[in-house]
């Protein structure tokens, strides 16, 4: 399978990178997954239930074990959800389980406290939890369920939680409970897999397996030729538009264009580019539909806000921020910028479109007079610029939830809120949407949001493609889905045709 950025990291808890996410995927099983829009299906866990939408029980696969031979136990399971909440712990996926009891709003244990009150071991395969108040059960499936990811107790037990991260478990994998066993990492250019033959689930039909890194313009030639056999899809492996016609006429290959629910970003540093009306300016002065009719062809669509029409929570009553770069300069004027300032606008190499879409922001915006520096890096370069705050614009793609809950891009303490965007309002309403567990009384509050955030601006949603999906005729299973949090449901399943 081609993609074309690398992996930041193969810690499962700490993966903030779609692609370091998609390569343990591999190695390590959540407890569900979603193979479309709010449909679940078991994983490592059996089922995931609650009577009152605040008292949840996992109940785990009772064949399930890791790949030294030992069971996934419910003992796993606590010490993970301790683990995460641990302040000493680098996590990347605090904000999902912060709607659990005691923890703080980046999901994290108070000071004093040394494990998550009302996380229960009821038996080996049994575990309970209780949210601080009723919450979505849907948001619990998705965004724990399908999101959280069960480490070994016995193999990390003895590891400081600050050192977790930096470990060399965590470089090389070497005891996970996935479809398939890590190999070897030869940087930026694949990671080799074998098959785990004991998996719970039934041995995997394909013995090796590699995840290719590659140029995007490559994937196109190495499909012809045989060398991938699909492509990963899903914003972390899309074929370029411009050669949708060439990969479409190949023989040896059959392919899907379908919408998706991810999205491309500009991010604004709020602590750097401070007025919302200039970041509005900002946002007028970019000809999102050029990049939508000329670098994709048409094949995608112009959204605001994080929620693209594969979303039942897109507000589609609220306009959208027009094309003005004439007013765009003029509030420029009105807010007293200072066209003697250089913009840094932060490129992620990998994805050709986007890289694309980088220089026609670069040329909108310098025609309404701001000075842009244009600057491009590896991915796992740029969630470090991310997270340090090393930009002014950054572009910035994301996979996107089925569950409306933004709290990890657009709250004050979310891990992915590179912008520094804090507005206690919109915090305010965030911690309602996550606290409010009937599903239309939860859209009047996303709606809400979605105006919040179109007003203040943090980001810019500058278009969502639509994915092609690639996968070779000699496969009788496997390739990317068209809703793509599916694609990783049945790894062990995947195989060439009877004779190839």
């Amino acid at each position: 399978m081609g993609m074309v950025n690398p992996p930041a990291t193969f810690d499962p808890i700490n993966a903030a990178d779609i692609a370091g996410q998609f390569a343990g995927r591999l190695m390590f099983d959540t407890f569900l997954d979603q193979t479309a829009p709010l449909k679940f299906v078991p994983k490592l866990a059996d089922s995931i239930t609650t009577t009152d939408d605040q008292t949840y029980t996992i109940k785990l696969n009772p064949n399930a074990k890791w790949t030294d031979g030992k069971p996934v136990t419910a003992d796993d399971v606590v010490f993970t959800f301790n683990l995460i909440a641990n302040p000493k712990t680098e996590t990347a996926v605090g904000s999902n389980i912060s709607v659990l009891e005691g923890l703080t709003p980046t999901g994290k244990l108070p000071a004093g406290t040394a494990s998550i009150p009302d996380l229960t071991k009821v038996d080996d395969h049994t575990v309970t939890f209780k949210t601080k108040k009723p919450v979505d059960p849907n948001y619990v499936k998705e965004l724990i369920g399908t999101k959280i990811i069960t480490l070994p107790q016995h193999i990390l037990k003895d590891i400081a939680p600050q050192d977790l991260a930096n470990s060399k478990y965590m470089q090389s994998p070497n005891v996970t409970d996935g479809p398939y066993k890590f190999v070897t990492y030869s940087k930026n250019a694949y990671i080799q897999y074998q098959a785990n033959n004991s998996y719970y689930l039934g041995k995997p039909k394909t013995p090796k397996f590699f995840l290719k890194i590659m140029q995007a313009p490559n994937l196109a030639s190495e499909l012809q030729a045989g060398t991938i056999q699909m492509n990963a899809a899903g914003g972390i492996g899309i074929i370029p538009v411009q050669d949708y016609k060439t990969v479409k006429g190949l023989k040896n290959v059959k392919t899907i264009t379908a919408p998706q629910i991810g999205y491309q970003t500009m991010m604004f540093n709020t602590k750097t580019i401070i007025n919302p009306q200039v970041r509005l300016a900002f946002a007028q002065a970019i000809n999102r539909q050029q990049i939508v009719s000329k670098l994709l062809q048409g094949n995608g669509q112009i959204v605001d806000g994080p929620y693209t029409s594969v979303s039942p929570y897109l507000d589609k009553n609220l306009p959208l921020i027009k094309y003005d770069p004439a007013q765009a300069k003029q509030m420029l004027k009105d807010a007293g910028w200072d066209f003697n300032k250089t913009v840094n606008l932060v490129v992620p190499i990998g994805n050709q479109v986007r890289q694309q879409s980088g220089d026609i922001i670069a040329q909108d915006l310098k025609a309404i007079g701001v000075k842009v520096n244009e600057t491009t890096y590896d991915f796992p370069t740029i969630m470090q610029k991310g997270k340090a705050g090393q930009f002014d614009l950054l572009l910035i793609g994301f996979a996107g939830y089925v569950d409306p809950d933004q709290s990890a891009y657009y709250g004050p303490n979310g891990v992915y809120n590179f912008m520094k965007y804090d507005n206690p309002q919109s915090a305010s309403l965030l911690q309602a949407g996550l606290n409010e567990s009937n599903p239309a009384k939860r859209k009047i509050i996303y709606n809400q949001l979605q105006q919040i955030w179109d007003k203040d601006m943090p980001i810019l949603t500058l278009y969502s493609d639509n994915q092609m999906i690639v996968v070779n005729n000699n496969i009788a299973t496997g390739g990317a889905s068209t809703f793509w949090p599916g694609t990783v449901y049945d790894f062990q399943k995947w195989a060439y045709k009877s004779g190839k």
